[in-house]
């Protein structure tokens, strides 16, 4: 038998593709969430399915009993992610999940940062598309500074047809912050209601010039600032992608091959400035909710076979080695650190 990893949420759209990628890593994946129906539904025969509310501690006890690791997709992760933190601490396993949320991240980091650390437990939030894939670029961009200026993460999406759970996740963030917007800046979050600026990006080839919303702020503002003294981070999304996003009647995804990925493609941009010095590392790949499942298994395998650098809740680019996680993510990721001489008009 493999090792046992319990997927909560494994019936929902990035859920799913992590239970693929653990069956295809040689993983045996648990599957757990809130509905019993859809968990059967998408199981394979022999697959150990176990139900469990987060509002039932006990429930989520027998779903994670003798089962290596946890890998939550369930969101909003506002209501899933301390009960199935809490649930981990008590069964002594490593927490990972792929929350986007910005306000989930940072109440993660400040509930459980000492007692996790006190357990010697490891807790990564964010292992995902969003808030970790952009902290692993950073963290290579920086390579052997201690600290810069600013960093700016811009995200050449090709389109973004949200998921179900994407347009919930974003309503609850959107209450929670009274319909404000959020940056990272003078090494703090702050609300604003200020209007999002149209900028131009210089992506590298072949995507080349594009307009950009500024201060499209995701996850990244947590992860990074939270190893990184960095206290401004700033992101960037396609302006095509934004108008997406933000249309009511956008389709969900459509799979477009036979590992169910949508033809959406990304390139994900990092600069990082110290004084006058700039760095640079490009990723890219295909479908953001697909890309999250190698994200999060290759975090799991790294974590179970002690190629960690901390404990307590950790983002990826502190626990991990940066440059190396990113290399073993090919091919779904190709990675490039650029030289500097590289770097003219990088952000606009």
């Amino acid at each position: 038998m493999g090792t046992a990893v319990v997927v909560y949420g494994a019936y929902g759209h990035t859920g799913r593709f992590v239970v693929a990628e653990l069956r295809e890593r040689g993983f045996v994946p648990v599957l757990s969430g809130r509905d019993e129906g859809k968990l059967r539904a998408v199981a394979e025969p022999g697959d150990d399915v176990r139900p469990a509310s987060v509002d039932d501690p006990a429930a989520l006890d027998r779903a994670l009993a003798g089962a290596a690791a946890v890998v939550n997709c369930a969101g909003p992760f506002a209501t899933t992610a301390a009960p199935v933190i809490e649930a981990a601490l008590r069964a002594g396993i490593p927490y990972v999940d792929v929350a986007a949320e910005i306000e989930a991240n940072a109440d993660t980091f400040a509930r459980f940062a000492d007692r996790a650390r006190e357990a010697g437990a490891v807790v990564v939030p964010a292992m995902a598309f969003y808030g970790g894939l952009a902290d692993l670029l950073a963290t290579a961009a920086m390579g052997d500074w201690t600290a810069a200026d600013e960093a700016h993460v811009a995200y050449g999406l090709s389109s973004w047809h949200p998921t179900a759970g994407t347009r919930v996740a974003g309503q609850v963030s959107g209450r929670r912050r009274d319909g404000r917007r959020v940056r990272f800046t003078k090494g703090r979050l702050e609300y604003h209601g200020d209007d999002l600026p149209t900028l131009r990006w210089s992506f590298p080839e072949p995507m080349g010039a594009r307009d950009v919303i500024g201060e499209f702020t995701m996850a990244d503002v947590v992860t990074i600032p939270s190893h990184l003294s960095i206290p401004e981070v700033r992101s960037y999304m396609a302006a095509e992608a934004a108008r997406d996003l933000s249309a009511p009647d956008t389709p969900a995804p459509v799979a477009a091959d036979e590992r169910g990925r949508s033809g959406q493609t990304f390139v994900v941009d990092v600069v990082v400035r110290s004084g006058g010095e700039e760095r640079r590392a490009v990723a890219r790949g295909q479908d953001i909710y697909a890309v999250s499942a190698p994200l999060a298994v290759e975090a799991v395998h790294r974590i179970l076979t002690g190629q960690t650098r901390a404990v307590g809740v950790a983002s990826a680019g502190e626990i991990f080695d940066a440059a190396d996680f990113l290399r073993a993510l090919s091919p779904d990721v190709t990675f490039e650190l650029v030289s500097p001489r590289q770097n003219a008009g990088a952000a606009g």
